[in-house]
């Protein structure tokens, strides 16, 4: 319930601890002004937005009276350091020793931007250049501009057998971004890339191309309802985000590949140091009967522990739940310790829906991770995990570690 304190006027609004962020953004951001009502529900809506801002760790806000119905509101702010390096290093599935060096700035210039880039080796060239401002035009509109040259080694599977293929995307998106209220965002735009396939080992059919080179254009939207709030390490409550893409081939307009996908995220403080996290992930795409299926089976994107790119689908549902506990926190570092579940179904490329009840596509692991995280510096949390197989119905797999930066979810 909302507190008006009847006539009491906001005089003057006051940011402290803000050394890179700029007050005059902030102040910006803020449904709390100057010459406006005192309202608590506007107080804590400006809080929830400043603490997911990369840029703020952890905010308060103290109201002081300078005279009668007249008040000043100071918010006191932790900042993060933003200036990130992105530094990986990894074997590939041939043995190749690979690595990813980049550098991001998420709060450029202090203003709520995010820019910076990449390059990686993996036995072939990448990089890309990454530019995003959610508040560059005003409050509430913004701009994203986006550049990638994309290669990598990637298996395909067909017949019972599988190929491995060179991989290169290059794209360029551009993307409007619009925020309706502190809950409620969309991204839209278009972008325009360059796919090519190109064999290098493994089975062939004279059904799958041995090279395969198209330009395409990709219109995407992004809906995104938020009403996570954050304190340092933990997070309660929920949040939806809906992926929708329409794709067209420049040399068939006929051809046209449709495809969305929509992560659930609920989280709940559990007791004082305990974080309840999960993940319901849904997905179809257009159901073409081809190995350049969209959806992946990995490590790294949705089952822990069941291997690099070991499947491939038009349709996905997966659970990710994984509940993290507090074990040391004490000034800037925090150490989680978390118990996890991971569980999925694949609809094959030209397979029916009923594909999702079957058996052998099933996959559920579960197993132990550590969580290294920094309180002061944005994104900062070293995670190591080892998922071992309770059930998968078509894998041998049994299980192995998996590193990452960042919460898997």
């Amino acid at each position: 319930m909302s507190t008006i304190y009847s006539q009491r006027i906001i005089l003057d609004v006051n940011i402290e601890g803000a050394k890179k962020t700029n007050i005059r953004f902030i102040k910006k951001l803020l449904l709390t002004k100057t010459a406006t009502e005192l309202d608590s529900i506007s107080l804590e809506k400006d809080l929830i937005l400043l603490k997911r801002l990369p840029a703020i760790s952890n905010v308060l806000y103290e109201v002081k009276q300078i005279k009668e119905n007249n008040y000043k509101v100071v918010f006191h702010l932790e900042e993060n350091f933003t200036i990130i390096p992105d530094v990986n290093f990894w074997t590939t599935t041939n043995k190749q020793f690979a690595f990813k060096l980049g550098l991001y700035d998420y709060n450029f210039l202090g203003r709520n931007i995010t820019f910076g880039g990449f390059y990686q080796n993996n036995g072939f060239n990448s990089y890309g250049v990454n530019f995003r401002a959610p508040n560059l035009f005003s409050k509430k509109w913004g701009l994203a501009v986006n550049h990638q040259n994309w290669k990598s080694e990637e298996p395909l599977f067909f017949n019972n057998s599988s190929a491995n293929y060179l991989y290169n995307n290059v794209s360029f998106e551009v993307l409007g971004l619009h925020q309706f209220n502190l809950n409620n965002r969309i991204d839209f735009g278009v972008n325009f890339f360059n796919e090519e396939y190109t064999y290098l080992s493994g089975a062939t059919d004279a059904a799958v191309p041995q090279e395969l080179k198209q330009n395409k254009a990709l219109f995407k939207l992004v809906y995104t309802y938020d009403s996570l709030n954050y304190y340092y390490q933990y997070v309660n409550g929920f949040k939806s985000v809906l992926n929708a893409q329409y794709v067209v081939t420049e040399s068939n307009f006929q051809n046209k590949f449709l495809i969305f996908w929509n992560d659930f995220f609920y989280f709940r403080r559990m007791w004082k140091k305990g974080n309840w996290a999960n993940r319901l992930r849904f997905g179809l795409s257009t159901n073409e009967n081809s190995p350049f299926a969209p959806f992946a089976l990995d490590n790294n994107v949705n089952i822990r522990g069941v291997g690099f790119l070991v499947d491939r689908g038009t349709g996905v549902a997966t659970l990710n739940s994984e509940y993290r506990h507090t074990i040391y926190d004490k000034g800037w570092l925090a150490i989680q310790t978390n118990v996890f579940m991971d569980a999925g179904s694949w609809r094959d490329p030209g397979g029916d829906l009923n594909d999702f009840l079957k058996s052998e596509k099933l996959r559920v692991y579960s197993g132990l991770g550590l969580r290294f995280i920094s309180k002061k510096i944005y994104n900062a949390t070293f995670r190591i995990d080892y998922g071992f197989k309770v059930y998968d119905g078509k894998s041998n797999s049994k299980g192995g570690l998996v590193f990452g930066i960042g919460q898997y979810f």
